[in-house]
């Protein structure tokens, strides 16, 4: 029995008018999450191109703006939720919030435990309740990693309630949401994951820049060095072939005072030539350590006056006053005279090219078991930028006296470099428009001993009595290790001299020391820390320890008695007493000691 409705033809089209209501609904909640969509991605794509809002003010991308977008674009889009970032914090298993949408605020984003989360910044969040918030329908957090899974914070987004009273419209608002939070999240990660490509990149061109820069100096030094190497060997050159041609040349009779001159000028200009020459090839060789060094006893007066008798003519000429000055108990040194020649040289040469007025002085001084040899001038100083950069190959100082840069800018590096192989070191001090003072510190037997009258020079290694004792010298200051080193030595100690704390620990196992000597104030370490740990070392908590340290305030003696240490030392040393310190804890017979002293 077919059967008909009873309601009238016009209610069954009211039953159908809410369908295009919904379908239109519908079609303006997915260009509303589309339109979202589209603001964030833009906005993320600004950031990472480095512009601003109108595109003329460029600036470098950070993670906290690109999280600051995607909490302000959700904001926007959820406009009934409150919206927050919280970076996880691996080293406390937390979570701290970066970014808020809304005034600072307590939440209930876990409304089955009724629970209140802080998001508010700085705030901290455990892991276990963002956890939770992610497990729970619908969540409420979401995760943000990187690249390679790393977890790098948490989206909390909260109280999303539906705007329409129409469920099937609640259902898809609910549904579109998700999707928005769930993209927003995503775009999140891959803006994070472009920002540290680009940082990377970015990274590795500013040291690509900065090696180009690097080689770019290089190439402008070796130009520089090429340029004032050819200029300084032509010259010299020039008057040699144009001499030599004059000389040749027929019809041409010079009178004898005046054949006499040209080959002066011509001697002169080969021995230029050969400085020069020189120079370059020592370099080379000290640098590939094939210098070699011929030891000898140097009668140091006798040099210093043939040093001055070779620059004489130059000071002449610039009307410049010659200065020596030698201490009156230096007689003689152990080095290569004609090595030692050459610093000199090297020194007063440029000291005389920077003076155009006053004196240029050679002055030697006893200093100990150090001799200094001083050059000093009246001229035009350097400045502090430049006395930074006087040890470096081809390096030269822009002349104001003279009228063109001399030289090959490699005299200072040789000097340097002669001077370390002498086992000691160059000083400079200078002060613009009050001259310059270069020193060059060498040791009196620089690790080496003469045999009576042979020009002989052994190691003292090999001079070392049955009686010597193993003393490990713990010291960073040149000067003052090899004082304590030459010293100790010449009393029959066989002395291990070492910079840090890694190199004691490594000498401890290679000698038994039958003392050590602890600078209190090391590159590496403090001292009292070492003696500390080497009291609590089974193996060498009975070796005597004798600090030696420039501090010398009150109570500084019972800071190093306490930290361990047999006995102190204040600097400068006291030779004589140091002498007697390591005799006391080293057991060596005082009287030999005491001997040897004298």
């Amino acid at each position: 029995m077919q059967q008909y409705s009873s309601l009238p033809e016009q209610n069954s089209q009211i039953d159908i008018t809410p369908t295009p209501l919904i379908k239109i609904q519908q079609l303006r909640t997915e260009l509303w999450l589309e339109r979202s969509l589209n603001r964030l991605q833009n906005r993320l794509n600004d950031c990472l191109l480095g512009a601003g809002d109108t595109g003329l003010q460029v600036k470098k991308a950070t993670e906290t703006e690109i999280f600051q977008i995607v909490v302000q674009e959700l904001d926007i889009a959820l406009n009934n939720s409150k919206v927050a970032i919280a970076l996880f914090q691996p080293e406390k298993t937390v979570a701290q919030v970066c970014c808020v949408s809304r005034s600072p605020s307590l939440a209930e984003v876990m409304p089955k435990k009724a629970k209140q989360l802080p998001l508010r910044l700085q705030e901290l969040i455990e892991l276990k309740d963002l956890q939770q918030l992610e497990n729970q329908q619908p969540p409420s957090a979401w995760r943000l990693t990187d690249a390679a899974g790393g977890v790098i914070g948490w989206i909390i987004v909260t109280t999303i309630s539906p705007s329409s009273d129409c469920k099937t419209v609640t259902a898809l608002e609910t549904q579109l949401r998700s999707q928005l939070i769930t993209k927003s999240v995503q775009h999140c990660i891959n803006a994070i994951t472009q920002l540290r490509q680009i940082q990377y990149w970015q990274q590795q061109s500013e040291q690509l820049d900065k090696f180009n820069q690097q080689l770019e100096r290089t190439n402008q030094l070796k130009n520089q060095f090429l340029a004032n190497t050819s200029h300084e060997i032509r010259t010299p050159l020039s008057s040699i072939i144009g001499f030599t041609q004059l000389l040749l040349a027929q019809g041409y009779e010079p009178s004898r005072e005046r054949h006499q001159e040209y080959l002066n000028i011509i001697q002169s200009s080969g021995k230029h030539l050969l400085a020069l020459i020189n120079d370059i090839l020592d370099l080379s060789k000290i640098e590939a350590n094939q210098l070699e060094v011929q030891w000898e006893i140097v009668n140091v007066p006798d040099l210093c006056r043939n040093v001055l008798a070779l620059v004489k003519e130059k000071a002449a000429n610039k009307g410049l006053k010659l200065c020596l000055e030698i201490d009156s108990d230096i007689t003689t040194l152990v080095a290569d005279s004609l090595r030692l020649k050459q610093m000199l040289l090297n020194l007063l040469f440029n000291a005389l090219k920077f003076t155009s007025t006053g004196t240029v002085g050679l002055q030697v001084i006893n200093k100990g078991l150090f001799v200094h040899f001083r050059v000093w001038d009246t001229g035009i100083g350097i400045s502090q930028e430049d006395q930074k950069q006087l040890f470096k190959p081809y390096f030269q100082i822009a002349n104001s006296v003279a009228n063109r840069s001399e030289g090959t800018g490699l005299g200072l590096v040789v000097t340097q470099k002669l001077a370390e192989i002498h086992n000691g070191y160059v000083e400079v001090e200078s002060e613009v428009n009050h001259g310059s003072r270069f020193t060059i510190i060498l040791p009196l037997t620089p690790f080496k001993e003469v045999v009576k009258n042979e020009i002989k020079i052994v190691e003292i290694v090999d001079k070392i009595t049955s009686y010597s004792l193993k003393i490990l010298l713990v010291e960073d200051d040149l000067p003052n290790g090899q004082l304590m080193q030459s010293y100790l030595n010449k009393l029959g100690y066989q002395v291990t001299w070492v910079n840090n704390a890694v190199e004691m620990w490594q000498a401890l196992t290679q000698i038994n020391p039958a003392v050590i000597l602890m600078d209190v104030k090391l590159s590496d370490e403090n001292g009292l820390n070492l003696v500390q740990q080497l009291r609590e070392n089974q193996q060498y908590y009975q070796i005597p320890v004798i600090a030696q340290t420039a501090m010398a305030m009150k109570g500084d003696r019972e800071t190093c008695l306490g930290a361990g240490v047999n006995d102190y030392i204040s600097k400068p040393i006291d030779l004589p007493l140091l002498a007697s310190l390591v005799a006391k804890y080293s057991q060596l017979p005082k009287s030999k000691s005491s001997e040897d002293n004298e």
